[in-house]
């Protein structure tokens, strides 16, 4: 077994169907299977081998695709770091995983402690060359055509994504082979992926969603990335139609921004399927887009502990505001604080047992042990099933609102603040009160030439809901704070406020 031999298949039953294009140049899977080969060739020629780390410090660009396999091939572990990452954050994850190389983007160089750690032995710059530093483009063995990938076990490691921190120090999830090769057929099952398929890449390939379910799951199929460095709309937008992309994967809030667009502006004729995952979809947004274009927002559940994919809505019948039902292999559960299964329609905890669940978090067997009981992953994710099996999403438990001994889910008062026009995004969040112990506080980003008071919207949301729920603050900022995948960083807004 070998994530890498996915690539090599491809590149034999395939070899001059595109698998990306970036910045209108397009490489296929010939071409890349070559460069890969010369990298692993290159790589191994430094001593590299089978459980060596080798990060990755890079945005999405031809480079990562080439060193992730190339890593893969010689049986060596993948750690990826999020690009906007500084000094400390590199130098606790470089430290924590025991990388021996790190190949790093200039403008990511700089935040690299390199005398700080003691396993790292070469910094490896990938773009503009420079006298200081080693390049990549010395390390590929030109003589090399063909190389076969190291036969690995299932339950090698072969990739550690290191989870945001939003509760601490950031902790690996390591990811085996067997992981990420059923999650990939999974997702290829689930979504019906086709080697014809077009698809946008502009998720970071640092981020579970983009390297597995994107990556991983197009090179397997023999499909065509259509890839970006980032989410920019002008360029993401003119690639739809000039590349006449088929399968659009994204967050909640890109297609919240794409409803408000104008039509003109916006052709999406080509695309066929749509998918959304990595945060919570307001209900609101998905029953507006389904109205607009008759095509519903696939959503996905998971989390990097699951290598993403957990859940899917849904192979048969889609269902408004539900995550659906496990994917193949995969059972899911809602247990109580007594870890107890609860009856359907009562909330409770979202568990994941099956081939998807992370073997572990790196180093960390004290917190891997509070992750994973008896095979089954505890989430933190609060959720319910109805009586059809289908599950729904409530909220975070660490985002959970406690004010005068009820508990309130944000997103359950999100939801509500969608419903009102001028609306274009929210977040809710606790707020710290003297008296109830929290208040509901919510950050609103208002709609273009639109205009509301405070009061008005909390006595819009008082008008739906309890009076407890609705918010007692309202906070108009012009954007919600963002991570690199485009979920909202609520631990921000709290910082803040």
């Amino acid at each position: 077994m070998n994530i890498a031999h996915n690539l090599d298949q491809s590149a034999m039953f395939f070899p001059d169907n595109p698998v990306f294009v970036f910045e209108d140049q397009t490489t296929t899977y010939k071409q890349l299977y070559l460069k890969v080969n010369q990298l692993a060739k290159g790589l191994e020629n430094m001593g590299m081998g089978k459980g060596d780390r080798i990060a990755v410090f890079l945005p999405n660009i031809p480079e990562f695709i080439i060193i992730y396999f190339a890593a893969q091939k010689i049986g060596a572990i993948v750690v990826a770091l999020n690009v906007l990452l500084k000094k400390d954050e590199v130098k606790h994850i470089l430290t924590d995983s025991g990388a021996r190389i790190i190949f790093a983007g200039k403008e990511q160089a700089v935040h690299i402690p390199a005398h700080e750690v003691d396993t790292l032995e070469k910094l490896i710059l990938v773009g503009e060359e420079s006298v200081d530093n080693d390049h990549i483009n010395k390390t590929f063995d030109s003589a090399t055509t063909d190389f076969i990938p190291l036969e690995m076990a299932s339950d090698d490691p072969a990739a550690i994504l290191y989870t945001s921190g939003t509760t601490g120090t950031p902790k690996g999830a390591t990811l085996t082979q067997s992981n990420i090769v059923s999650n990939v057929n999974a997702t290829i099952c689930h979504i019906g992926m086709k080697t014809d398929d077009v698809i946008h890449l502009f998720l970071p390939l640092f981020h579970c969603f983009g390297q597995n379910f994107i990556m991983n799951a197009c090179v397997k199929m023999g499909a065509c990335m259509v890839m970006h460095q980032k989410f920019e709309p002008d360029p993401v937008v003119s690639a739809i139609s000039k590349y006449k992309v088929t399968m659009f994967f994204a967050v909640p809030t890109i297609y919240t921004y794409f409803l408000n667009m104008k039509d003109e502006d916006l052709d999406l004729s080509s695309i066929r399927y749509y998918f959304t995952a990595a945060a919570i979809m307001p209900t609101q947004v998905a029953e507006k887009w389904q109205n607009k274009y008759k095509i519903p927002i696939n959503d996905g559940y998971g989390l990097t502990e699951s290598s993403p994919f957990a859940s899917y809505n849904h192979d048969l019948k889609y269902k408004l505001g539900s995550i659906g039902k496990p994917i193949m292999n995969v059972e899911m559960k809602i247990v109580d604080e007594d870890k107890n299964e609860v009856t359907r329609g009562e909330w409770g905890e979202i568990c994941i047992k099956g081939p998807n669940v992370m073997q572990g978090y790196w180093n960390q067997p004290e917190e891997t042990a509070k992750a994973i009981k008896d095979d089954w992953l505890f989430t933190g994710d609060v959720g319910t099933i109805d009586e059809q099996g289908y599950y729904f999403v409530v909220d975070r438990i660490k985002d959970l609102i406690i004010s005068a001994g009820n508990n309130i889910y944000p997103a359950e008062v999100e939801n509500v603040l969608y419903k009102h026009p001028a609306v274009l995004e929210a977040a809710v969040f606790g707020k710290p009160d003297d008296i109830k112990g929290e208040a509901v506080a919510a950050a609103v980003v208002l709609q273009p030439g639109k205009s509301v008071e405070p009061d008005e919207l909390i006595g819009f949301c008082r008008s739906k809901m309890a009076k407890y729920k609705a918010p007692k603050h309202i906070i108009f900022i012009d954007e919600l704070p963002k991570s690199p995948t485009g979920k909202i960083l609520k631990r921000v807004l709290r910082q803040n406020d």
